[in-house]
Parts: structure tokens; sequence; C-alpha cells
């Protein structure tokens, strides 16, 4: 497993913008398929954006389509969430994963396919 320290969120009035990161341990971060999740209060988990090894495969879910980014950086052991025109449905504590050794051109948008999770970031979008 991998221990990951996500970073980068706060509070944002609708239409702005937020990055986050996600710092991960270990020497073998470029074999690990890395997603993103969310949690509202009194909602499940879930899927917000995936990125495969190389970063050269993304998935999104819908809501989010045209305004996240996610994207890797396996030299410094990191991926991102860039979200841009925020909305307060956004709002939610979001959760970097990672599974290993998936395959080099995989996805996951399944959280049960993740073995590894951070603590959480938490992002309030006002209206």
């Amino acid at each position: 497993q991998v221990h990951l320290v996500e970073s980068g969120g706060g509070l944002v009035q609708a239409g702005g913008s937020l990055r986050l990161s996600c710092a991960a341990s270990g020497r073998t971060f470029s074999r690990y398929a890395m997603g993103w999740f969310r949690q509202a209060p009194g909602k499940e988990r879930e899927f917000v954006a995936g990125i495969n090894w190389t970063g050269a495969f993304t998935a999104y879910a819908d809501s989010v389509k045209g305004r996240f980014t996610i994207s890797r950086s396996n030299a410094e052991n990191t991926v991102y969430l860039q979200m841009n025109s925020l909305k307060p449905e956004d709002t939610a504590n979001y959760y970097c994963a990672a599974s290993f050794g998936a395959g080099l051109s995989t996805v996951l948008t399944g959280e049960e396919r993740y073995d590894s999770w951070g603590q959480g970031t938490q992002v309030t979008v006002s209206s």
C-alpha cells in the first residue's frame, strides 16, 4: 500500500477554482492507478475522476466533465485535481485513492478497486 496525503481544499465562491493535490509515498507511484472521490454529508462516496499509470488516460463523472481535470506527476509522486466553475453541489470531502498493478492503460472508477485512501480534504462552495 501507499500513504496518501491530500491538500488544497478550502472555501470558495461559486464559479471559483481550486486545485487539490495528493502526495504519495513510495518508489512505485508510477505503477498506481489513481482516483479522486468525494462524499457530501448524508450521501454515499462517489467517483469524481480517475487516471492511469502514465496520465494518458482519464475518466470523469458526468457531473464534473468539462469542469474538473485530473493529472499526475510521477516525478513528484503527486496527483492533482483542478476544479473550475465550482458549484455549491460540489461541496464535499474529497478523497484521493490508489490502486497498485491495475494495468498500464487502466482507469478505475469503482471505489472497491482501490486499496489505499487518503484522509480527505474538505471543499466548500458557497452560493
